[in-house]
């Protein structure tokens, strides 16, 4: 069973043939799947969903490019919201994004924070996003740790190994996506190739960033599975190795059975 750690299937795009996504999904073995959180609306779908399919579980965040528009957002707003549900299981997507800059950084950082604040009081996962970031990402999360209350995931990881290692040297979880399988990316593969199996996690950003084969269409849970094979060559390991660790590590992090 394949757990995919990031997807978004509120998103009209998914949600709209919910089914048939998740029937494809349960054919190729992904059988366990958290939709991600990105604004309030996303999570009035979110609840729907996570009701109707028992292998799914959601999460409850601001992503940073909508930051601007939930800057009195705090993490007691945060807490409330989350406990709407018993199958919110995160906190998240939040983070840091300096490569469009829709909300300002220092707007990001502020709600950001509030995230992690929420996280850490609930003691449940913390979903980040970075993305041209990666100095002010690492210097928040090292700054939060000190008491190690705190779980994260660095969701969609495109950095180098040097990174990674001072991701993992936080006890960060990291997750791959589809742009593993794309043209260009040694530095990625490096990383990949560095990340401990107990830290490793997969997932695909869907509707975005389909791999190949299916570069150009809608990406969905299913095809995950070329991710985990190219992980698989990567890592030099059998493809079973990393299902089992990937959806064992996803499990763990999030106490579900």
């Amino acid at each position: 069973m394949i757990a995919d750690s990031h997807c978004h299937l509120d998103y009209d795009i998914l949600y709209n043939e919910l089914e048939a996504v998740i029937n494809r999904a349960s054919i190729n073995n992904v059988k366990l799947l958290l939709t991600i959180c990105t604004t309030f609306e996303s999570f009035k779908k979110i609840k729907i969903i996570v009701d109707k399919y028992s292998n799914i579980f959601g999460t409850f965040g601001i992503h940073p490019h909508e930051s601007k528009n939930f800057i009195n957002i705090n993490s007691d707003l945060i807490i409330k919201h989350k406990n709407e549900h018993k199958k919110i299981i995160g906190i998240g997507e939040t983070g840091l994004d300096y490569h469009y800059n829709h909300s300002t950084k220092e707007i990001q950082k502020k709600i950001f924070i509030e995230h992690i604040k929420a996280a850490k009081k609930l003691d449940i996962p913390l979903i980040v996003h970075s993305r041209n970031a990666e100095f002010d990402t690492f210097e928040i999360l090292k700054s939060n740790m000190q008491d190690n209350k705190l779980k994260v995931i660095i969701h969609c990881f495109t950095g180098n190994k040097d990174f990674a290692k001072k991701l993992i040297s936080l006890g960060c979880y990291i997750s791959i996506s589809g742009i593993i399988t794309f043209e260009n990316t040694s530095d990625l593969t490096d990383a990949v190739r560095f990340i401990p199996l107990d830290k490793l996690l997969v997932e695909t950003d869907s509707p975005y960033l389909a791999p190949i084969p299916n570069r150009g269409k809608n990406n969905e849970p299913s095809f995950i599975t070329h991710t985990v094979d190219k992980i698989s060559m990567i890592k030099k390991l059998d493809k079973n190795i990393i299902v089992e660790n990937t959806t064992n590590n996803f499990k763990r992090l999030f106490q579900l059975k």
